[in-house]
Protein backbone atom coordinates (compact mmCIF):
# COMPACT_ATOMS: atom_id res chain seq x y z
CA UNK A 1 0.00 0.00 0.00
CA UNK A 2 2.65 2.55 0.90
CA UNK A 3 4.39 1.61 -2.36
CA UNK A 4 0.94 2.24 -4.24
CA UNK A 5 0.65 5.51 -2.40
CA UNK A 6 4.07 6.71 -3.47
CA UNK A 7 3.44 5.84 -7.24
CA UNK A 8 0.21 7.80 -6.73
CA UNK A 9 2.28 10.76 -5.64
CA UNK A 10 4.34 10.83 -8.90
CA UNK A 11 2.32 9.31 -11.01
CA UNK A 12 -0.86 11.67 -10.51
CA UNK A 13 0.87 14.70 -10.76
CA UNK A 14 2.77 13.77 -13.65
CA UNK A 15 -0.30 13.36 -15.88
CA UNK A 16 -2.03 16.48 -14.68
CA UNK A 17 0.85 18.39 -15.71
CA UNK A 18 1.23 17.09 -19.15
CA UNK A 19 -3.08 17.52 -19.79
CA UNK A 20 -2.58 21.05 -18.36
CA UNK A 21 0.30 21.87 -20.32
CA UNK A 22 -0.99 20.56 -23.63
CA UNK A 23 -3.94 22.63 -22.58
CA UNK A 24 -2.03 25.78 -22.30
CA UNK A 25 -0.17 25.61 -25.81
CA UNK A 26 -3.36 25.00 -27.58
CA UNK A 27 -5.09 27.92 -25.88
CA UNK A 28 -1.98 30.19 -26.38
CA UNK A 29 -1.95 29.69 -29.93
CA UNK A 30 -5.92 29.83 -30.17
CA UNK A 31 -6.33 33.04 -27.89
CA UNK A 32 -3.69 35.22 -29.40
CA UNK A 33 -3.10 36.47 -32.75
CA UNK A 34 0.79 36.76 -32.43
CA UNK A 35 0.90 33.36 -32.48
CA UNK A 36 -1.38 32.83 -35.61
CA UNK A 37 1.51 31.45 -38.11
CA UNK A 38 1.50 28.47 -40.44
CA UNK A 39 4.43 26.66 -37.97
CA UNK A 40 1.87 27.10 -35.07
CA UNK A 41 -0.31 24.71 -36.58
CA UNK A 42 1.78 21.56 -36.39
CA UNK A 43 2.77 22.94 -32.78
CA UNK A 44 -0.78 22.63 -32.18
CA UNK A 45 -1.32 19.19 -33.74
CA UNK A 46 1.36 18.12 -31.46
CA UNK A 47 -0.13 19.42 -28.36
CA UNK A 48 -3.38 17.83 -29.42
CA UNK A 49 -1.35 14.59 -29.91
CA UNK A 50 0.49 15.02 -26.37
CA UNK A 51 -3.31 15.78 -24.51
CA UNK A 52 -4.72 12.75 -25.57
CA UNK A 53 -1.97 10.63 -24.31
CA UNK A 54 -2.31 12.50 -21.49
CA UNK A 55 -6.25 11.94 -21.20
CA UNK A 56 -6.80 8.57 -22.69
CA UNK A 57 -3.19 6.46 -22.45
CA UNK A 58 -1.57 7.84 -19.23
CA UNK A 59 -4.38 6.81 -17.03
CA UNK A 60 -4.52 3.59 -18.00
CA UNK A 61 -0.69 3.18 -18.07
CA UNK A 62 -0.99 4.39 -14.66
CA UNK A 63 -3.49 1.85 -13.74
CA UNK A 64 -1.23 -1.10 -15.16
CA UNK A 65 1.52 -0.07 -13.18
CA UNK A 66 0.12 0.04 -9.84
CA UNK A 67 -1.37 -2.88 -10.55
CA UNK A 68 1.75 -4.91 -10.99
CA UNK A 69 1.56 -4.91 -14.63
CA UNK A 70 -2.12 -6.64 -14.43
CA UNK A 71 -4.37 -5.66 -17.08
CA UNK A 72 -8.16 -5.48 -15.77
CA UNK A 73 -10.06 -4.47 -18.51
CA UNK A 74 -10.44 -7.07 -20.72
CA UNK A 75 -8.95 -7.63 -24.34
CA UNK A 76 -11.05 -5.15 -26.78
CA UNK A 77 -10.39 -3.07 -24.40
CA UNK A 78 -6.69 -3.71 -24.10
CA UNK A 79 -6.30 -3.57 -28.12
CA UNK A 80 -7.95 -0.09 -28.26
CA UNK A 81 -5.43 0.90 -25.91
CA UNK A 82 -3.02 -0.62 -27.68
CA UNK A 83 -3.89 1.22 -31.06
CA UNK A 84 -4.48 4.58 -29.17
CA UNK A 85 -1.05 4.31 -27.94
CA UNK A 86 0.73 3.34 -31.19
CA UNK A 87 -1.33 6.21 -33.05
CA UNK A 88 -0.55 8.54 -30.63
CA UNK A 89 3.51 7.84 -31.19
CA UNK A 90 3.07 7.72 -34.65
CA UNK A 91 1.65 11.10 -35.02
CA UNK A 92 3.77 12.21 -32.75
CA UNK A 93 7.06 11.41 -34.79
CA UNK A 94 5.38 12.56 -38.05
CA UNK A 95 4.12 16.08 -36.92
CA UNK A 96 7.86 16.47 -36.07
CA UNK A 97 9.03 15.62 -39.60
CA UNK A 98 6.32 17.77 -41.17
CA UNK A 99 7.62 20.88 -38.53
CA UNK A 100 11.15 20.09 -39.61
CA UNK A 101 10.08 20.39 -43.20
CA UNK A 102 8.54 23.70 -42.56
CA UNK A 103 11.40 25.13 -40.67
CA UNK A 104 13.44 23.74 -43.70
CA UNK A 105 11.59 26.13 -46.73
CA UNK A 106 10.99 28.66 -44.42
CA UNK A 107 14.84 29.14 -43.74
CA UNK A 108 16.09 27.96 -47.03
CA UNK A 109 13.61 29.59 -49.17
CA UNK A 110 12.03 32.47 -47.16
CA UNK A 111 10.78 35.16 -50.64
CA UNK A 112 8.81 31.53 -51.42
CA UNK A 113 7.65 30.40 -47.97
CA UNK A 114 4.41 31.77 -48.56
CA UNK A 115 3.54 30.62 -51.61
CA UNK A 116 4.57 27.10 -51.00
CA UNK A 117 3.32 26.92 -47.83
CA UNK A 118 -0.36 27.48 -47.86
CA UNK A 119 -3.21 26.73 -44.96
CA UNK A 120 -4.96 24.26 -47.75
CA UNK A 121 -1.52 22.41 -47.65
CA UNK A 122 -1.02 22.71 -44.14
CA UNK A 123 -4.45 21.05 -43.30
CA UNK A 124 -3.89 18.29 -45.76
CA UNK A 125 -0.61 17.65 -44.38
CA UNK A 126 -2.21 17.08 -40.81
CA UNK A 127 -5.20 15.55 -42.40
CA UNK A 128 -2.24 12.83 -44.15
CA UNK A 129 -0.51 12.05 -40.14
CA UNK A 130 -3.70 11.16 -38.68
CA UNK A 131 -4.48 8.99 -41.43
CA UNK A 132 -1.21 7.26 -41.54
CA UNK A 133 -1.00 7.24 -37.65
CA UNK A 134 -4.73 5.45 -37.76
CA UNK A 135 -3.50 3.19 -40.44
CA UNK A 136 -0.37 2.30 -39.09
CA UNK A 137 -1.89 0.93 -34.99
CA UNK A 138 -5.55 0.43 -35.23
CA UNK A 139 -5.81 -1.48 -38.62
CA UNK A 140 -3.03 -3.65 -37.95
CA UNK A 141 -3.55 -4.54 -34.38
CA UNK A 142 -7.38 -5.35 -35.26
CA UNK A 143 -6.55 -7.14 -37.93
CA UNK A 144 -3.65 -9.40 -36.34
CA UNK A 145 -1.26 -8.31 -38.58
CA UNK A 146 1.72 -8.21 -35.52
CA UNK A 147 1.37 -11.45 -34.28
CA UNK A 148 2.77 -15.05 -34.86
CA UNK A 149 -0.17 -16.49 -36.44
CA UNK A 150 -1.93 -13.43 -37.48
CA UNK A 151 -4.78 -13.67 -34.80
CA UNK A 152 -6.07 -10.88 -33.21
CA UNK A 153 -4.08 -10.43 -29.99
CA UNK A 154 -6.40 -10.81 -26.18
CA UNK A 155 -9.71 -11.62 -27.79
CA UNK A 156 -9.86 -14.68 -25.45
CA UNK A 157 -9.88 -12.16 -22.17
CA UNK A 158 -12.22 -11.49 -19.69
CA UNK A 159 -12.90 -8.43 -18.57
CA UNK A 160 -11.46 -8.38 -14.32
CA UNK A 161 -10.17 -11.50 -15.07
CA UNK A 162 -6.29 -10.36 -14.76
CA UNK A 163 -4.80 -12.33 -12.23
CA UNK A 164 -4.61 -15.67 -14.82
CA UNK A 165 -0.92 -16.19 -16.14
CA UNK A 166 0.03 -14.31 -19.38
CA UNK A 167 -2.69 -11.23 -18.99
CA UNK A 168 -0.31 -8.11 -19.93
CA UNK A 169 -1.74 -5.93 -22.33
CA UNK A 170 1.23 -6.34 -24.45
CA UNK A 171 2.19 -5.07 -27.83
CA UNK A 172 2.76 -8.14 -29.77
CA UNK A 173 5.57 -7.43 -32.57
CA UNK A 174 5.68 -11.11 -33.63
CA UNK A 175 6.68 -10.88 -37.47
CA UNK A 176 7.98 -8.23 -40.21
CA UNK A 177 5.74 -5.64 -38.22
CA UNK A 178 7.80 -4.63 -36.00
CA UNK A 179 10.41 -3.72 -39.00
CA UNK A 180 7.93 -2.17 -40.77
CA UNK A 181 6.23 0.18 -38.02
CA UNK A 182 9.82 0.16 -35.80
CA UNK A 183 12.24 1.80 -39.09
CA UNK A 184 8.88 3.07 -41.07
CA UNK A 185 8.07 5.46 -38.39
CA UNK A 186 10.87 6.20 -35.83
CA UNK A 187 14.45 5.21 -37.55
CA UNK A 188 13.89 6.49 -40.90
CA UNK A 189 11.78 9.76 -39.88
CA UNK A 190 14.60 10.76 -37.50
CA UNK A 191 17.12 10.28 -39.82
CA UNK A 192 15.71 12.52 -42.27
CA UNK A 193 14.55 15.39 -39.42
CA UNK A 194 18.44 14.74 -38.37
CA UNK A 195 19.31 15.70 -42.06
CA UNK A 196 16.92 18.49 -42.53
CA UNK A 197 17.95 20.34 -39.31
CA UNK A 198 21.83 19.54 -40.38
CA UNK A 199 20.96 21.32 -43.84
CA UNK A 200 18.75 24.33 -42.02
CA UNK A 201 22.23 25.20 -39.24
CA UNK A 202 23.92 25.37 -42.66
CA UNK A 203 22.34 27.15 -44.57
CA UNK A 204 21.28 29.91 -41.85
CA UNK A 205 25.06 29.80 -41.17
CA UNK A 206 25.21 31.03 -44.81
CA UNK A 207 22.62 33.41 -44.61
CA UNK A 208 24.04 35.02 -41.87
CA UNK A 209 27.64 35.73 -43.41
CA UNK A 210 25.84 36.53 -46.99
CA UNK A 211 24.07 39.45 -44.79
CA UNK A 212 26.55 40.37 -43.01
CA UNK A 213 28.56 41.16 -46.38
CA UNK A 214 26.24 42.98 -47.68
CA UNK A 215 23.93 44.46 -45.96
CA UNK A 216 25.16 48.54 -45.08
CA UNK A 217 26.30 49.08 -41.52
CA UNK A 218 23.48 51.60 -40.78
CA UNK A 219 20.90 48.49 -41.46
CA UNK A 220 23.09 45.27 -40.50
CA UNK A 221 21.63 45.44 -37.22
CA UNK A 222 17.82 44.93 -38.43
CA UNK A 223 18.32 42.56 -40.93
CA UNK A 224 20.16 40.01 -38.82
CA UNK A 225 17.76 40.91 -35.72
CA UNK A 226 15.09 39.54 -38.30
CA UNK A 227 17.05 36.64 -39.64
CA UNK A 228 18.11 35.65 -35.53
CA UNK A 229 14.40 35.35 -34.84
CA UNK A 230 13.68 32.59 -37.51
CA UNK A 231 17.09 31.10 -36.36
CA UNK A 232 15.59 31.01 -32.92
CA UNK A 233 12.51 29.88 -33.66
CA UNK A 234 14.47 27.09 -35.40
CA UNK A 235 16.20 25.98 -32.38
CA UNK A 236 13.59 25.79 -30.20
CA UNK A 237 11.87 23.51 -32.88
CA UNK A 238 15.28 21.68 -32.41
CA UNK A 239 15.02 21.48 -28.89
CA UNK A 240 11.55 19.97 -29.08
CA UNK A 241 13.34 17.01 -31.80
CA UNK A 242 16.12 16.48 -29.44
CA UNK A 243 14.17 16.00 -26.50
CA UNK A 244 11.75 12.99 -28.39
CA UNK A 245 14.93 11.32 -29.50
CA UNK A 246 15.84 11.10 -25.82
CA UNK A 247 13.08 9.87 -24.47
CA UNK A 248 11.77 8.14 -27.70
CA UNK A 249 15.06 5.81 -28.59
CA UNK A 250 15.16 3.74 -25.45
CA UNK A 251 11.40 2.84 -26.26
CA UNK A 252 11.93 1.43 -29.80
CA UNK A 253 15.27 0.21 -29.01
CA UNK A 254 13.77 -2.38 -26.26
CA UNK A 255 10.99 -3.13 -27.82
CA UNK A 256 11.91 -3.74 -31.28
CA UNK A 257 15.15 -5.78 -29.82
CA UNK A 258 12.72 -7.93 -27.75
CA UNK A 259 10.36 -8.72 -31.21
CA UNK A 260 13.39 -9.15 -33.04
CA UNK A 261 14.89 -11.66 -30.06
CA UNK A 262 10.91 -13.22 -30.38
CA UNK A 263 11.11 -12.71 -26.38
CA UNK A 264 7.26 -12.92 -24.64
CA UNK A 265 8.65 -10.80 -20.94
CA UNK A 266 6.47 -9.99 -17.86
CA UNK A 267 6.49 -5.96 -16.94
CA UNK A 268 9.28 -5.06 -15.04
CA UNK A 269 11.32 -2.17 -13.98
CA UNK A 270 13.13 -1.66 -17.61
CA UNK A 271 10.05 -1.62 -19.13
CA UNK A 272 8.54 0.47 -16.87
CA UNK A 273 11.16 2.73 -17.20
CA UNK A 274 11.43 2.81 -20.80
CA UNK A 275 7.40 3.44 -21.16
CA UNK A 276 7.16 6.29 -18.68
CA UNK A 277 10.04 8.08 -20.36
CA UNK A 278 8.36 8.50 -23.97
CA UNK A 279 5.63 9.92 -22.10
CA UNK A 280 7.77 12.28 -20.64
CA UNK A 281 8.26 14.05 -24.01
CA UNK A 282 4.59 14.67 -23.73
CA UNK A 283 5.28 16.85 -20.71
CA UNK A 284 8.43 18.56 -22.00
CA UNK A 285 6.85 20.01 -25.07
CA UNK A 286 4.65 22.44 -23.50
CA UNK A 287 7.97 23.91 -21.10
CA UNK A 288 10.28 24.09 -24.09
CA UNK A 289 7.90 26.33 -26.07
CA UNK A 290 8.23 28.93 -23.79
CA UNK A 291 11.41 28.35 -22.66
CA UNK A 292 12.90 29.26 -26.69
CA UNK A 293 10.28 31.42 -27.55
CA UNK A 294 9.27 35.37 -26.62
CA UNK A 295 6.07 34.79 -27.54
CA UNK A 296 4.82 31.76 -26.20
CA UNK A 297 6.46 33.12 -23.05
CA UNK A 298 4.41 36.70 -23.11
CA UNK A 299 1.08 34.66 -24.23
CA UNK A 300 1.36 32.13 -20.99
CA UNK A 301 1.94 34.68 -19.15
CA UNK A 302 -1.09 36.65 -20.19
CA UNK A 303 -3.39 33.43 -19.68
CA UNK A 304 -2.17 32.56 -16.45
CA UNK A 305 -2.83 36.57 -15.29
CA UNK A 306 -6.16 36.87 -17.32
CA UNK A 307 -4.39 39.99 -19.06
CA UNK A 308 -4.39 41.07 -22.78
CA UNK A 309 -7.45 39.11 -23.45
CA UNK A 310 -10.67 40.09 -25.17
CA UNK A 311 -13.68 39.66 -22.83
CA UNK A 312 -15.11 37.04 -25.84
CA UNK A 313 -11.35 35.33 -25.11
CA UNK A 314 -11.50 35.11 -21.48
CA UNK A 315 -14.93 33.92 -21.25
CA UNK A 316 -13.42 30.93 -23.28
CA UNK A 317 -10.16 30.62 -21.75
CA UNK A 318 -12.41 30.53 -18.10
CA UNK A 319 -14.49 27.90 -19.44
CA UNK A 320 -11.56 25.58 -21.26
CA UNK A 321 -10.05 25.74 -17.72
CA UNK A 322 -12.62 24.69 -15.89
CA UNK A 323 -13.53 21.93 -18.29
CA UNK A 324 -9.66 21.30 -17.75
CA UNK A 325 -9.82 21.19 -14.26
CA UNK A 326 -13.00 19.12 -13.85
CA UNK A 327 -10.96 16.63 -16.46
CA UNK A 328 -8.24 16.48 -13.66
CA UNK A 329 -10.24 16.21 -10.81
CA UNK A 330 -11.79 13.01 -12.16
CA UNK A 331 -8.84 11.30 -13.03
CA UNK A 332 -7.44 12.05 -9.33
CA UNK A 333 -10.48 10.67 -8.17
CA UNK A 334 -9.94 7.67 -10.41
CA UNK A 335 -6.37 7.42 -9.04
CA UNK A 336 -7.13 7.87 -5.67
CA UNK A 337 -10.25 4.95 -5.56
CA UNK A 338 -9.23 2.01 -8.32
CA UNK A 339 -5.85 1.35 -7.23
CA UNK A 340 -7.04 -0.22 -3.79
CA UNK A 341 -10.24 -1.72 -4.95
CA UNK A 342 -8.66 -5.09 -6.17
CA UNK A 343 -5.02 -5.30 -4.94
Amino acid sequence: MISTALRLLVLVPFIILTIVGNVLVCLAVGLSRRLWRITNCFVVSLAVTDLLLGLLVMPLSATVELRSGHWPFGGALCNIYISLDVMLCAASILTLMAISVDRYLAISAPLSYSRRVTPVRVTLAIITIWALSLAVSFVPIHLGLNTADYRVQHLDWVMGDEVKEGHYCQFEWKNNYVLIYAFGYFYLPLLLMCGMYLCIFRVARKQVRRIRAATPSFARAASIAATAREHKATMSLAAVLGAFVICWFPYFTFFTCMAIKKKTYAPNTLSSVVLWLCYLNSALNPILYPAFNRDFRRVYGELLRCRGLSRRNLIAHLICMYLTNLIITYYFIQYLLNPFNKI
